[in-house]
């Protein structure tokens, strides 16, 4: 292929029928706020603001706290990665639910927009920084990336002790989950930082961004005592440059095959049958509620 023919091919790959919410989350798609306007739920929502270190991105975290007293030990928390688009995967039932279970304080890291993806935010945020490359760029989208640790200073470092200020944690039980480039965060996370959270949920990770780095990372993780939940639809592409390739779940199932043997690391693996790279966000995020917290 020239030169001038791998932008167009580039844009038919991007368009491609059940492709688009793989490589592209729709621009204008509103966040749905609907839950956070209920004051008949057993959740009561507050939010907190944050800026980067650079001030270039704009953070907000919706906080539902139940409606009954911390445990003695504090709440367990579950943390959400694109929290615009966790806010909207919440309903009614799910919320009585946990309510009835463990009840969970929810952190929902998000961004100041009214939009459900920021999506030039979040690629800067949630991918990893390349060694030896000056300006970082996404593949797909051409946007800077390479922020992941610069995002995990800020959540380690502000959020969660600013969250601390508000509501009782348990130090011990304390979930990070994300989703497609969130997934891919979680994981460098559990590889770069175990400590950070006891149990690490990746929905639907893009292992495809920088296989050789994101395969080295895991290389080094050491008995980290922690759990990982790895999820991934059965109706999703391998990787968006190669959307028809055999074996789409290569990617996952070589991760699973790496860490099966790290000491110290519970490792469990979810498909869900059927199920597109979109579907699997709510989905993924009801199945690690259910599992955790409404038993």
């Amino acid at each position: 292929m020239n030169a001038l023919m791998r932008p167009l091919a580039l844009v038919l790959l991007l368009t491609a029928p059940g492709l688009t919410t793989l490589a592209r989350p729709a621009p204008d798609q509103p966040m749905d706020t609907q839950i956070l306007q209920r004051q008949d739920l057993p959740y009561t929502f507050n939010t907190l603001d944050f800026d980067s270190a650079d001030r270039q991105r704009h953070y907000r975290l919706w906080i539902g706290k139940p409606n009954r007293p911390a445990p003695a030990q504090g709440y367990p928390s579950l943390w959400m990665l694109d929290g615009n688009a966790a806010v909207g995967a919440l309903d009614e039932d799910l919320l009585k639910r946990l309510a009835k279970g463990r009840a969970p304080l929810l952190v929902a890291i998000g961004y100041q927009t009214p939009l459900r993806i920021e999506r030039s935010a979040r690629t800067r945020d949630y991918t990893p920084l390349r060694n030896g490359v000056a300006e970082q760029k996404d593949p797909l989208t051409n946007v800077p990336s390479g922020g992941a640790d610069a995002f995990l200073d800020l959540l380690q470092n502000r959020m969660r002790p600013q969250v601390q200020e508000q509501v009782k944690l348990n130090a011990h039980d304390q979930t990070l989950w994300g989703h497609s480039y969130g997934g891919l965060l979680v994981l460098h996370t559990l590889f770069t930082r175990p400590q950070m959270f006891n149990h690490y949920a990746a929905a639907s990770p893009s292992l495809w961004w920088d296989e050789p780095l994101i395969t080295a990372e895991s290389q080094h993780l050491k008995s980290p005592h922690a759990s990982l939940l790895l999820m991934r639809g059965t109706a999703e592409p391998a990787t968006p440059q190669a959307p028809l390739a055999a074996k789409p779940d290569r990617l996952a199932r070589q991760m699973v095959a790496r860490l099966s043997n790290v000491k110290g690391l519970k490792l469990e693996y979810h498909a869900f049958d059927g199920m597109s790279h979109g579907e699997t966000l709510p989905a993924s995020l009801r199945y690690v509620m259910e599992r955790a917290y409404c038993r």
